[in-house]
């Protein structure tokens, strides 16, 4: 395990590298410059272009990103809270630890109340219980984040005034009823659906009726025997969607005003602000790359036939 652990983490070095290349060449693709204002002149862009260093070519550009990232200096911000240092704009005042915070949370839940509905529905198949969690999942899967966001503000925070309006910084537990419910719905309706079709497969196997044939009890048949082969799927899933969930939701954090990462990941586009796109983009890419690894791990953990060389033993 080792070995493939250090594979992985050169691979991932080396998968990072491409993505700031790729990254920092579509970015400077796109005509203009992040100084062209109303008010601006060639003469006040070229000077902003030569205090940033953006007048250098852009192998020089890209090989200064490499290697002040080497070094952790993600740079500084150009328009968006200009000369300040990026990692003030996404680590300072908490943000990250709120955006993993909500995350984390939103995650379990999704991981708590979907994968049990999933197997009650594939155990129920074809009774109302099964039918009523399908429309149900469905329904979920369906809906637009910001509209069930919207729906939970209007009734539970102005009409009813049982939560509050706003998060902020995410002080007590009723500060995160909504934003945590918002987050995690849609994905705690496409684990369960994920659950459902994975269980029904699994129930079907010979392996399943012969157990059931030996006596086997419905629990430990569902729980030890047809839950755990069932599961590769959702892991699959879950290893990306954790790594974006954590980055933070813009939707949710804008209409709870919680002052996590989310609106970096648009404002930092809209504004050109090249240095907070490069360092968004790698922090999202490293916690894909990190989860792909957790999920390569859990595999082996859930199913101790599979080898972390994709052969089975």
């Amino acid at each position: 395990m080792a070995v493939y652990v250090i594979k992985r983490i050169v691979v991932s070095i080396m998968t990072l590298l491409l993505i700031m290349c790729i990254t920092f060449l579509l970015m400077n693709a796109i005509p203009g410059s992040p100084f062209l204002t109303e008010k601006s002149t060639p003469e006040m862009i070229e000077r902003a272009n030569a205090k940033y260093g953006l007048d250098k070519p852009l192998y020089v550009q890209l090989f200064n990103y490499v290697k002040n990232y080497a070094r952790g200096d993600l740079g500084t911000s150009l328009k968006m809270q200009e000369g300040t240092s990026v990692s003030t704009i996404l680590f300072g005042q908490g943000k990250f630890e709120l955006s993993i915070k909500l995350g984390v949370i939103s995650l379990l839940l999704a991981v708590v109340v979907g994968i049990p509905l999933g197997c009650i529905a594939a155990y129920n198949r074809g009774k109302w219980v099964d039918g009523f969690l399908r429309v149900m999942t469905t329904v979920g899967v369906a809906v637009p984040t910001f509209v069930l966001a919207g729906l939970l503000l209007i009734g539970f925070a102005v009409n009813l005034h049982w939560l509050p309006t706003k998060s902020n910084s995410l002080p007590d537990f009723k500060s995160y009823v909504m934003p945590v419910i918002s987050l995690s719905f849609y994905y705690t309706c496409y684990v369960a659906k994920l659950t459902r079709t994975s269980m029904l497969d699994a129930i079907n196997q010979d392996y399943i009726r012969t157990a059931r044939a030996k006596g086997v009890k419905t629990r430990m048949l569902i729980l030890k025997h047809a839950l755990r082969n069932s599961l590769i799927p959702v892991i699959t899933y879950l290893g990306p969607v954790m790594a974006g969930i954590i980055t933070g939701s813009f939707v949710v954090e804008s209409t709870f005003s919680i002052p996590g990462l989310g609106k970096y990941f648009v404002q930092s586009v809209l504004n050109r602000d090249y240095p907070v796109i490069m360092a968004t983009t790698v922090i999202l890419s490293a916690l894909v790359i990190f989860m792909n690894l957790v999920v390569d791990i859990a595999y082996k953990i859930v199913d101790p036939r599979i080898t972390l060389t994709g052969k089975e033993d």
